[in-house]
């Protein structure tokens, strides 16, 4: 174990500045050396750097890394071989549990009795550490931690900054849509991939900043109208010319008020279907049409089987 640190003793305000003086890696291993530590850092958060934690729920990894990746630090979870032999490992306490941890220059090896609440533990130590937001890949949706994840960082009420999931019909599965959609105000950039369920109806009641469905059949004209994002992409879609002229009328008066990107790829949108806006469909091809109040205008880049519109303010 470490000796304890004299620059404990230091006054508050100056003790900041030298945590905030720490790279990422140097801050996470200095908070393994006491609860008297890792209680002053915790202390400072609102000081410290603002990072990604991205969670690696398939590899059991948790990946630290600065706004820009230029500093990344991962910590990895594994079950405890049986107390193996290794004169790298030292004990440590991470929130509130002993430890066996390897130490490795970019990175931690951590061992416990009971790995998933080891993921957790370890996630829960860096949120108390930094000003963080959290990324987890729809590559981890299948994993058993990832549903305990969930919860555990919604009942935290964690700000996401990517958030990958898929929407099935199992009731656990049902459950936890439930609890991602009451929370999509804490996500910024949310992508969700096939229903494997065709029966599956997914009810929104909060939206996140920005959306993408890999495969959005699913949804209609009215989630759509009712969507509060920022940016929406919808794959595989079943809106058709009618639809499309229903949301640019709806635009224009107003609607979508918070809509800085649309792009919808669908095989009903036609260029020899039904008018959009008055206009055929190749008509809009390059348009810049403005809302009735005058306040924004939108490009609308059209072609067989998808629309795109950038939406900016004028000045």
């Amino acid at each position: 174990m470490f000796s304890p640190f004299p620059l404990l003793r230091l006054p508050r305000l100056v003790l900041c500045e030298v945590f905030k003086s720490l790279n990422i890696g140097e801050k996470i291993k200095l908070s393994l050396c006491s609860k008297k530590v890792s209680s002053q850092i915790n202390n400072a958060r609102l000081y410290s750097q603002k990072v990604i934690i991205d969670v690696d729920c398939l590899n059991h990894k948790i990946r630290v890394h600065s706004e820009n990746n230029k500093v990344i630090f991962e910590i990895s979870t594994y079950s405890d071989p049986c107390k193996s032999q290794n004169s790298n490992v030292q004990q440590f306490s991470i929130a509130g549990c002993s430890v066996r941890v390897i130490h490795i220059p970019t990175r931690i090896k951590t061992f416990w009795k009971n790995y998933r609440e080891g993921f957790l533990s370890v996630i829960r130590h860096l949120l108390k550490m930094f000003q963080c937001k959290i990324s987890i890949s729809i590559s981890c949706y299948d994993n058993d931690l990832y549903q305990p994840t969930m919860s555990m960082l919604f009942d935290l009420q964690q700000e996401f900054k990517r958030l990958g999931i898929k929407l099935e019909g199992s009731e656990d599965r049902q459950l936890l849509w439930n609890q991602i959609s009451n929370n999509l105000g804490l996500v910024e950039n949310l992508s969700i991939s096939s229903v494997s369920d065709p029966g599956f109806s997914a009810v929104f009641t909060s939206w996140p900043q920005k959306i993408g469905i890999r495969s959005s059949a699913w949804i209609t004209l009215e989630h759509l109208l009712e969507c509060t994002s920022t940016r929406i992409i919808l794959k595989r879609s079943q809106l058709e010319n009618k639809d499309l002229d229903v949301i640019l009328k709806n635009w224009k008066a107003g609607g979508l008020p918070n809509l800085e990107y649309l792009e919808i790829h669908s095989h009903n949108i036609t260029n020899n279907g039904a008018t959009i806006l008055g206009m055929a469909p190749l008509e809009l091809r390059g348009k810049v049409i403005q809302s009735d109040d005058g306040s924004k205008r939108a490009f609308i880049r059209m072609s067989n089987q998808s629309i795109e519109m950038s939406v900016t303010p004028i000045e």
